[in-house]
């Protein structure tokens, strides 16, 4: 007869070690430390969102002079292409091949205790990315009210490679290089082969999502009267 072997529980909320493991001193330095990461990312869609606006302002203005404006929806792109990066990173490399979690490199997830506790943080980084994609949602849909922009799927694309690719070199330099909260491979014999790798594949992204996004087709020169 097979004897079915009763596990204590690995819920936040139902077990204490668990709990002493996540709540401990640690816990706000180290939320403080993985928020920076997308804090930066925060800061560079706010700046590339607000020059977004003057150029659109001073499109709308003159829009008799204007081919219509590539910007407003490239950068649109790139905010859900942080989003959906991590969405990415987190799915495949997270949960379908369990390469590492969110703090594997401080608590390895080789026990129930140290699973449960990554599954947790990778919750919170999950949250974050949804937040990203939310905003860049709600941005796209404001952007159906205006008439005066260049809708190019190809200017979408350009902009969600970009944004994929800030969020894996971000994400990558300070997780990986700086924080050391995780590698990418956390059991290979050479992780820093994957880390850089992680890292170039940001920059390749970032290239050819630039590459598509500033094509000169979408930016002629202004006809003057």
């Amino acid at each position: 007869m097979i004897q079915l072997i009763s596990l204590p529980a690995g819920c936040i909320t139902c077990n204490a070690e668990v709990q002493n493991a996540l709540y401990n001193t640690e816990f706000l330095p180290n939320l403080l430390k993985m928020i920076s990461g997308f804090l930066v990312l925060t800061i560079i869609v706010v700046v590339l969102s607000y020059f977004s606006l003057r150029k659109f302002k001073l499109n709308h203005r003159a829009a008799q002079f204007y081919v219509p404006n590539p910007v407003p929806l490239s950068i649109t792109s790139i905010i859900l292409g942080i989003g959906i990066g991590g969405f990415i990173d987190g799915i495949f490399m997270h949960q379908i091949l369990q390469w590492h979690g969110m703090f594997t490199n401080k608590l390895p997830a080789n026990t129930a205790i140290g699973k449960t506790v990554n599954m947790f943080w990778d919750g919170i980084f999950h949250l974050l990315t949804l937040s990203a994609v939310i905003i860049g949602i709600i941005s796209l849909i404001r952007l159906l009210r205006i008439h005066t922009i260049n809708s190019s799927p190809n200017l979408a694309l350009g902009g969600f490679l970009t944004g994929w690719g800030l969020f894996n070199f971000v994400e990558g330099l300070l997780h990986h290089h700086i924080l050391e909260f995780h590698n990418v491979r956390e059991f290979s014999q050479n992780q820093d082969l994957w880390n850089y790798g992680f890292l170039l594949s940001g920059l390749l992204f970032m290239v050819i999502g630039f590459y598509i996004i500033f094509h000169r087709k979408y930016y002629p020169k202004v006809q003057q009267k």
